[in-house]
């Protein structure tokens, strides 16, 4: 059971998709605590925000995919086209999402304030941050590219050789 889990920690793939998605995870909390100016344990898994975690995990994915198996196997391909519909997804789809949220959220709360419907009364308040801006994808990519590398290239060889 040790042996397989040191298998894990040291593979490159899997190493460098976790640690892309950490890093990301706790810049965001970070920048969340300096913006907001205080913690709230949400932040700690709250969608939307700068850099992009999810953008950050796919391409950690890909590019230790890329330098681990190169590009003529299954492996990168698979993640590479993974990783266009993560980052589509999380770009556009919940994007759009986001921003109906607000817009429903503003309708919702002018009707409550009317006090005509009692329906509106029941209507939760919908996730505004759904989906990520250009530049939060790109922080996203750049970081998971960054992670990546340095897990392929020092910090995963490093650990082969402690196992």
């Amino acid at each position: 059971m040790v042996q397989k889990l040191i298998e894990l920690i040291t593979n490159p793939v899997f190493f460098s998709a976790g640690a892309s998605w950490f890093t990301a995870q706790v810049l965001k909390t970070v920048i969340t605590i300096i913006k907001n100016r205080g913690f709230s344990p949400e932040a700690l898994v709250a969608s939307g925000g700068m850099p992009s975690t999810h953008t950050a995990m796919v391409t950690g994915l890909t590019v230790s995919a890329f330098l681990t198996y190169g590009p003529g196997g299954f492996e990168f391909p698979m993640a590479f086209f993974f990783a266009m519909v993560v980052i589509y997804d999380s770009r556009k789809v919940r994007y759009e999402t986001g921003l109906q949220g607000k817009i429903l959220n503003h309708i919702a709360h002018r009707e409550r304030s009317r006090d005509t419907d009692p329906y509106f009364k029941t209507v939760p308040v919908l996730d505004e941050a759904a989906g990520h801006t250009s530049a939060e994808v790109a922080a996203g990519l750049a970081l998971g590219t960054v992670v990546a590398l340095a897990a392929c290239c020092v910090i995963v060889p490093a650990l082969q050789s402690l196992f």
